[in-house]
């Protein structure tokens, strides 16, 4: 029977990665993998993490299962940070999932269960939530995310809102767009969430960055928008970033309407879907967040290296920004958007030869993990660029 199965194309990103440690160039660097890195090049583990992880390993008495919901004094301990210390906790409840990719899985699935059947989405974007989309089987009508001067292109989501129906989903990103860095500003939000309401359409916010844009209650701007004009909505958090936590993937989902029977309902079926697909998901990671969410030393130390990090994420892109020019590439933009990435407009086969001249890795669209640039190798990566633009 396996004899059947259709082959399946290389990753291209983890293509990348075999070709960048390949690479025997001293000098080479790398934006393609999308993790945060320190000054000197490292991913390391936040120190609140480290001290929590002290905790568990002193206090923790069980390993046994928590249940398909998972750590749910996690899942609550969150609740102020995602939709503000005064929201209504009756209209909301959520459940872990592994990553911020088990909970953009579970809004989808659950989203299909309650009747959606297309979904919209804002192009280009992190790549797994069409493969997510189609993968379950709806159907995925895209729009253009990024006007041509670099900022979020308002007018084509209001197009595409006046072509969807009520019952279709809009996925947005809360904050810090993967790949291109491009956010709706707060004045684009205010007008956004009465353009949702208005159309009865189901809003699933991907909020997988906060805190690595411009601040943890700013990068829930456009969340809260939503949240105070649309009757419910889906919501899909990652903590793999800003709490550094990749490879235990800790994500929670949750569901946001003010009628009970229906949010009873809905998490029932995320704790089926999640029996069915996961049975139970990973608890170290949320465990520790939890632990640094319930103390006001831990807490207070976590927010300070979340402000470390966007710091030296604001000072790559002040200096890219400063460039200005870069050949045809306006560099100016990457001043105003926020996060790991952002997109330059280069060819494939200008993004080979920065690769093959400069041993410069970045993915095939032209993404680029500006936390892969360091006061080290940024004036490097300027020339690199200019080099292989003007050619």
């Amino acid at each position: 029977m396996l004899e059947n199965l259709a082959a399946q194309p290389a990753d291209a990103l983890l293509a990348l990665i075999k070709l960048h440690n390949a690479d025997p160039r001293e000098d080479k660097i790398d934006l393609g993998v999308g993790v945060y890195r320190t000054s000197d090049g490292a991913t390391p583990v936040f120190k609140a993490i480290k001290a929590a992880e002290a905790k568990l390993l002193a206090d923790q008495d069980s390993k046994a299962y928590l249940g398909p919901e998972g750590d749910m004094g996690f899942v609550h301990a969150l609740i102020p940070y995602v939709f503000g210390a005064d929201f209504d906790t009756s209209k909301v409840e959520g459940m872990q999932a592994p990553g911020g990719t088990g909970a953009v899985r579970l809004a989808l699935e659950v989203a299909k269960r309650a009747g959606v059947k297309r979904v919209w989405m804002g192009t280009p974007s992190w790549p797994n939530h069409a493969q997510i989309v189609n993968a379950i089987g709806l159907e995925l009508k895209t729009f253009k995310h990024m006007a041509a001067d670099g900022t979020a292109d308002l007018e084509a989501l209001k197009t595409a809102l006046n072509e969807a129906e009520a019952g279709d989903l809009v996925m947005l990103h809360g904050c810090c767009h993967n790949p291109t860095g491009v956010d709706y500003t707060p004045a684009q939000w205010d007008e956004i969430a009465p353009l949702l309401a208005a159309k009865g359409v189901l809003p699933l916010v991907d909020l997988a960055y906060q805190g690595l844009g411009e601040g943890m209650e700013a990068d829930a701007y456009g969340l809260r928008t939503v949240l105070k004009a649309v009757p419910e909505a889906l919501v899909a958090y990652s903590c793999d970033k800003n709490f550094g936590l990749y490879r235990d993937r800790v994500g929670a989902f949750y569901v946001v309407t003010s009628d009970g029977d229906a949010l009873a309902r809905a998490m029932a079926n995320g704790s089926a879907i999640a029996r069915a697909s996961w049975s139970m998901p990973p608890d170290h990671g949320a465990a520790a967040v939890r632990l640094i969410l319930a103390d006001a030393e831990l807490t207070a130390m976590w927010l300070a290296e979340l402000d470390e990090m966007r710091d030296r994420m604001r000072w790559v892109r002040d200096r890219l920004s400063a460039a200005q020019q870069v050949g045809p590439i306006p560099m100016d933009p990457l001043g105003t958007q926020n996060g790991l990435f952002s997109m330059l407009p280069l060819s494939s086969e200008q993004i080979l030869a920065i690769r093959e001249r400069h041993g410069v890795y970045m993915a095939g669209t032209g993404r680029i993990n500006i936390a892969g640039l360091t006061t080290g190798n940024i004036e490097k990566f300027i020339e690199a660029l200019a080099d292989v633009a003007t050619a």
